[in-house]
């Protein structure tokens, strides 16, 4: 368990990050993806994360090209435990938008952890 402390600290800045860049979007118009993705942003920062991964999940029904969605559905994704599909929807988000360095730098992170989780326990992360 002590080993996974970092990782929550790196997710509680990365979600910090979404909730700033969401801000500043109202939830009263949910057909718009950014209004999931604020909504979404809002309760991870609460620590409901399968709420807010339902949210993300949402906003891409809307905008299956929304790079920030998948990169903050992954950052949800990721602090449920669901690696394997975390790493999904980062690379989802790293193709869509590889310029953008707050996906690279969040991709970049999660590989490194990815990596090591995968090194020590031998196997894939979600693999039975």
């Amino acid at each position: 368990m002590d080993r996974m402390k970092p990782v929550s600290r790196v997710v509680s800045v990365a979600i910090a990050a979404a909730v700033l860049s969401g801000a500043c979007t109202s939830y009263s118009a949910t057909e718009k993806p950014s209004s999931q993705i604020a909504f979404g942003a809002e309760v991870a920062r609460k620590g409901l994360w399968r709420e807010a991964a339902f949210r993300f999940e949402q906003a891409l029904k809307r905008d299956p090209n929304n790079a920030r969605a998948h990169n903050n559905l992954a950052v949800s994704l990721e602090a449920t435990g669901e690696y394997s599909r975390a790493l999904t929807e980062y690379k989802k988000a790293l193709d869509l938008a590889p310029n953008d360095n707050y996906v690279r730098r969040n991709y970049a992170r999660f590989a490194e952890f990815y990596t090591s989780y995968t090194r020590t326990t031998g196997k894939a992360a979600g693999a039975p």
